[in-house]
C-alpha cells in the first residue's frame, strides 16, 4: 500500500508540473456554461495521471473520463472482498485556476470498494503534498499533521461550498443556511479537495458539501480520517453525487 501512495504522489506531482504551465495564462477553457467550465488543463492532468495509475492494474475513476475498468485487485493481498478503485480529480478547483486564484490542486484517491484509504492532494502552486493512509497518519510534505482541538461548534470553523451541480432554489439554500450558521466562521474557498486537506491539518475545523462529487472529496476524506478526524457521507448516488459532513472528531454533527 505504501508503494501504491508513492506512486499516487508521483503523478500528482507529474500532473501539477503540467498545470502549473498554464495556471492563470492558457487553460484552454472548453467550455463555461451555467456554473461550471472546463478546461483542456483538466484533461491534459487527467491523462498525466491515469498514464501512471494504469500499470496497477486497478480499475480508475476519473472526473473527466468516468468509470475505467480494469483487472480486480484486492486489498492487503486479497484479503478482503472488496476491490481497490483509483479516484482521480485532476484539477479540483478549476474555475479557480483559471482566474489565477492560488486555491486548486490534483487530487487521487484510493477506495477500498467505496471506502476512501489513501489520499493524495497536491497544492502545485504552493508546492505541498498533502499525504496519508488511514491508519498511518497524513504528512504535508515532511511536516506531520493532525486535525484541530477544537471542541465546540460555536466555535469552529466550517469550509463549505456551492457545488455546480446542486440546487440552488430558495428552499435549499435556506436550509443550508440554518446547517451552517451555527458555526463561528464559515469559508468557501472553491476546492474540496484541498478544503478537507485544511480539516486534516486542524487549520481550519469542519467541513460540509451537499450534491458533492465524489472525485472531489475521495482523498480528502481519507486524509481527514488519518490524520484522526470522522466524516459521514450519504448514499453515492449513480452519478457519483453525495452529501458530505468532515470534522476533527470533536463536534456534533451540523
Amino acid at each position: 500500500m505504501q508503494d501504491l501512495l508513492k506512486l499516487a504522489e508521483t503523478a500528482a506531482r507529474r500532473a501539477g508540473k503540467c498545470l502549473l504551465e498554464a495556471y492563470a495564462f492558457d487553460a484552454g477553457v472548453i467550455s463555461d456554461s451555467g456554473k461550471d467550465i472546463k478546461t483542456e488543463a483538466d484533461k491534459a492532468a487527467e491523462e498525466v495521471v491515469l498514464e501512471a495509475l494504469r500499470p496497477t492494474g486497478i480499475s480508475i475513476l476519473s472526473e473527466e473520463s468516468g468509470l475505467e475498468e480494469a483487472k480486480l485487485a484486492k486489498a492487503d493481498d486479497g484479503a478482503k472482498s472488496q476491490t481497490l478503485l483509483w479516484v482521480v480529480d485532476p484539477l479540483d478547483g478549476t474555475f479557480n485556476f483559471t482566474r489565477g486564484f492560488p486555491f486548486c490542486c490534483v487530487s487521487i484517491g484510493l477506495c477500498n470498494g467505496l471506502e476512501p484509504i489513501q489520499g493524495v492532494i497536491y497544492d502545485f502552486v504552493r508546492d505541498q503534498m498533502f499525504s496519508g493512509q488511514v491508519g498511518k497518519g497524513v504528512r504535508c510534505n515532511s511536516n506531520p499533521l493532525s486535525v484541530s482541538s477544537v471542541t465546540e461548534i460555536s466555535m469552529a470553523a466550517l469550509l463549505t461550498g456551492f457545488p455546480s451541480a446542486r440546487d440552488f432554489g430558495e428552499s435549499a439554500l435556506a436550509d443550508s443556511i440554518l446547517k451552517v450558521q451555527r458555526f463561528k466562521k464559515i469559508r468557501m474557498m472553491g476546492s474540496a479537495a484541498l478544503s478537507l486537506a485544511q480539516v486534516a491539518a486542524g487549520h481550519l475545523d469542519a467541513y460540509q458539501e451537499e450534491d458533492i462529487w465524489f472525485w472531489d472529496v475521495a482523498a480528502g476524506l481519507a486524509l481527514v480520517k488519518a490524520a484522526g478526524g470522522v466524516y459521514t457521507i450519504s448514499e453515492i448516488k449513480e452519478n457519483w453525487q453525495l452529501n458530505v459532513y468532515a470534522h476533527n472528531g470533536n463536534l456534533n454533527e451540523a
